[in-house]
């Protein structure tokens, strides 16, 4: 009697234990690193300083998102830890193949914990090791590249070797006389097919295909492939942690539902502090939790002008201090937005296809212009192409001179508006892209874009308002620069 052996998922009959190497899960390893890396790119003073005085502060956000700087910062701490929360997520996934519970390790410092808690001088580590996950990365990406090329290859050479094969497709002869006579003809095509490997073509093909089996080699040799269990999870546990670390630094004395950051001075040792993590005590501290509520924006047609300065945002009195509970929910654009619509994607494309319309108006290529024009307009929802031609017709009704000073103020008013209303489109399209499953952006390590700086959270009437007077305004544009070059050319 055969017993079956019972089924089970692949990651499941991969190799474990703290010794054993990542393997195929060295992707999924590498694309958690990078994230790690990149949220520790985002927390550097440089780029905090950039998220206060130039993207909390620029005219877009302010005009159309909010002009209430705690709520940005709830927003941009939310997006944060919920990127990182993904991240530690996978870790604790390999972590279980090695012994490593890094997702209670995890849970007790978010709850803040005691003994779960990091001090600074873990960051500090953190950007020891930032050197080496970075090459890790790299390799990794690498060798990601160059199996795909030895998949290539090796696809190639199985077709060579098949070559001619096809055409011994048919009925198999009953007669013996048949069969041998069929496989005499095989042998014989085997032969020539040996022959025909021997040409130059196969000759460079096998050479090529052997040295791109030895570059495979190489890079498994130096990427996260031949990694331990052990020595990658704890890593990146570090880096995790180290990470949630510098959020409650920064955000804590703004955002509640953070535990606060560990004082600067400790007689512990990074290396004691970390073995604790990794063993930590019973007993979780709880947080309150409640709704988190949001100011309108200014209800004025243009953004006001707006200073760099950061100003130094108190914390809030202790009654008015609230958890969020779910810190996902709090990214969830409310209905009135253009996230909440869904519209967010379709009107940066909008934007930036105006901006293009714009830049081929300016260096003369009318050909393309009308195209792209046409392009933009079918993107349009139907409710913007309503108010677009609504606009239209009040126009033409009472057009008034139109001589090149009124072309101009349109140029003019457009380039106003795109000013703020430009970036906030690309911001939204870059967010987008970073958001996809693309594999060449998987192992991307660098700093990201925050929902903030979309049109994610854009008051929905407001931009619609400034997009249906930017189409207004090109309409007119074009339109005037037709009957230049028609009065041109009839002169």
């Amino acid at each position: 009697m055969v017993v079956q052996k019972p089924w089970l998922p692949v990651y499941l009959r991969l190799p474990a234990g703290p010794q054993a190497s990542l393997g195929i899960l060295a992707f999924e390893a590498a694309a958690a690193m990078s994230k790690l890396l990149s949220l520790h790119r985002s927390l550097s003073d440089q780029e905090v300083s950039r998220l206060r005085s130039d993207a909390m502060r620029s005219p877009g956000v302010v005009y159309l998102n909010s002009t209430d700087q705690a709520f940005l910062l709830r927003l941009a701490c939310a997006e944060l830890v919920v990127s990182l929360d993904a991240a530690a997520a996978a870790v604790a996934r390999l972590g279980l193949r090695c012994g490593i519970d890094f997702g209670g390790v995890y849970a007790c410092l978010k709850a803040g914990a005691p003994d779960a808690s990091l001090d600074p001088l873990v960051a500090k580590g953190f950007r020891v090791k930032a050197k080496k996950m970075e090459r890790l990365v790299a390799a990794t990406a690498r060798l990601c590249s160059e199996m795909e090329a030895l998949d290539e290859l090796e696809s190639a050479e199985r077709k060579m070797s098949v070559r001619g094969w096809s055409r011994l497709s048919g009925p198999i002869p009953q007669h013996p006389q048949a069969a041998a006579a069929a496989a005499a003809a095989a042998q014989q095509q085997q032969q020539q097919q040996q022959l025909a490997g021997d040409s130059p073509g196969a000759e460079s093909l096998l050479q090529e295909l052997k040295t791109q089996q030895l570059k495979v080699k190489r890079l498994k040799e130096e990427s996260l492939w031949n990694q331990s269990y052990k020595k990658a999870v704890g890593l990146m546990a570090r880096a995790a942690c180290a990470v949630f670390v510098r959020i409650c630094s920064i955000f804590g004395p703004f955002v509640p539902g953070l535990p606060p950051p560990l004082p600067s001075a400790t007689t512990d040792s990074v290396q004691t502090r970390l073995s604790k993590l990794l063993h930590p005590r019973s007993g979780k501290a709880k947080a309150s939790s409640g709704p988190i509520t949001r100011r309108d924006g200014p209800s004025r047609v243009h953004p006001p002008m707006t200073s760099n300065s950061c100003p130094i945002i108190g914390r809030p009195p202790p009654g008015q201090q609230k958890s969020p509970s779910n810190w996902r929910k709090l990214l969830d654009a409310p209905p009135r937005t253009v996230g909440g619509a869904g519209l967010d994607q379709q009107y940066a494309n909008v934007i930036v296809s105006a901006e293009e319309l714009l830049r081929m108006e300016a260096e003369g290529r009318q050909e393309e212009a009308s195209a792209e024009r046409a392009e933009m307009y079918e993107m349009l929802p139907a409710k913007l192409r309503a108010a677009v031609r609504s606009k239209l017709r009040e126009w033409w009704r009472d057009p008034g001179p139109l001589d090149e000073a009124l072309a101009r103020g349109w140029k003019d008013a457009v380039d106003r508006i795109m000013a703020w209303l430009g970036p906030m489109a690309r911001d939204t399209v870059q967010w987008q892209a970073e958001r996809n499953m693309d594999r060449r952006r998987r192992f991307d390590g660098a700093p990201r874009v925050y929902a903030l700086q979309t049109l994610r959270w854009a008051d929905k009437d407001k931009a619609e308002a400034a997009i249906v007077e930017v189409l207004v305004a090109l309409s007119c544009i074009c339109w005037y620069e037709e009957r230049r070059r028609g009065s041109v050319r009839l002169g």
